[in-house]
C-alpha cells in the first residue's frame, strides 16, 4: 500500500493549516502540526491526496511571510512516497509522476532526493548552488519556493526535549548521536530546546535507541513522536516504555489504515 508523508510549511492554527487539512479529506491518516516549527506532517493514502494538499498549500502559504525554526525549501517542503509492502519501484514511479506534475501544473521546481539522487540534507544544502531542479522552473516559485520529492523506506520523525534550554548543548548532542541510521539537529522551539531526529533505519535505531542516545549525554524532559510509526518498530519497544517514549498502539501506520478501512463506506 502506498502512503505519502507530506511536510508543509504551515503549523499554526489558521487558514493555511485548515486549507491543507481540508484538501487531504478522507485520505488523511494523521496530521501533526507544530506552531514553533510552523510545519505540519500529513500522512496520506495514495497519490491524489498529496496533489490536492499541494494545490491548497500553493494557494494558502506565502514563504515571503513565513517564519519557523525548521529548515525549509518550500511551502510544500518534502513529499516522500513509501510503499508499505516494500515495493520500492512503485514508490519511485509515484515520485516521478509527482515531479512531472508539480513542475508542469504548479510551476514549482522539484529536487529529487534518495536512491541515486542526493540525500535530503544534501538537497537542502545544494539546491540552486550545485544542484539544479529535476523538474519545473530553474528558479524558486515566488511564494512557494521548491519541493523535495523522494521514494523511501519507512522512517520515524522523533524529537527529544532537553531538560535545560541550552541550544548549543542540543547542537552538540545532535552531532554526537548522528549516524547512518539517525539524522539529528539541535533546535530552539519557543523557550525549550530539542534534538530533532529522523530515524532513517528505525528497525536498527528506533525511538528507544534514539531517546537513550540523547539521555546518555544530557538530562531530558520528554520525547515526541512526529506522525506515525511502523508497527514493526513499535513491536520492538517494550510496552512499559511506550508512554515515556510517546508511543501508543493507535499511532502506527497500520492501525490508522485499519481505522480508515473500517470507516470507508461499503
Amino acid at each position: 500500500m502506498l502512503v505519502c508523508v507530506v511536510n508543509v510549511s504551515a503549523g499554526r492554527a489558521g487558514p493555511a493549516l485548515h486549507a491543507v487539512e481540508t484538501a487531504a479529506g478522507d485520505d488523511l491518516l494523521d496530521l501533526h502540526a507544530d506552531p514553533h516549527h510552523n510545519r505540519s506532517v500529513l500522512t496520506l493514502l495514495g497519490e491524489e491526496a498529496p496533489r490536492r494538499v499541494a494545490i491548497a498549500a500553493l494557494g494558502a502559504i506565502d514563504l515571503r511571510r513565513h517564519s519557523g525554526v525548521h529548515p525549509r525549501l518550500g511551502a510544500v517542503d518534502v513529499v516522500p512516497f513509501v510503499d508499505l509492502d516494500g515495493h520500492d519501484a512503485l514508490a519511485e514511479a509515484a515520485a516521478e509522476r509527482y515531479c512531472a506534475w508539480s513542475g508542469a501544473s504548479l510551476q514549482v521546481p522539484v529536487f529529487r532526493y534518495g536512491g541515486a539522487a542526493p540525500d535530503l540534507p544534501s538537497v537542502r544544502r545544494g539546491a540552486y548552488r550545485w544542484l539544479r531542479p529535476a523538474a519545473g522552473p530553474g528558479l524558486p516559485h515566488p511564494t512557494a519556493g521548491a519541493t523535495a520529492v523522494g521514494a523511501r523506506r519507512p522512517l520515524v520523525a522523533y524529537n527529544v526535549w532537553l531538560a535545560v534550554p541550552d541550544l548549543e548543548l542540543a547542537r552538540t548532542v545532535a552531532r554526537a548521536v548522528r549516524g547512518p541510521a539517525l539524522r539529528a539537529l539541535g533546535l530552539a522551539v519557543g523557550d525549550r530546546v530539542q534534538v530533532s531526529m529522523n530515524l532513517v533505519d528505525p528497525l536498527r535505531v528506533g525511538p528507544a535507541g534514539a531517546h537513550d542516545a540523547v539521555a546518555a549525554r544530557v538530562a531530558v524532559a520528554g520525547a515526541e513522536l512526529v506522525g506515525l510509526v511502523p508497527g514493526g518498530v513499535l513491536d520492538a519497544v517494550p510496552e512499559d516504555r511506550w508512554e515515556e517514549l510517546d508511543l501508543a498502539a493507535d499511532r502506527t501506520v497500520e492501525a490508522r489504515i485499519t481505522r480508515h478501512e473500517r470507516a470507508a463506506p461499503r
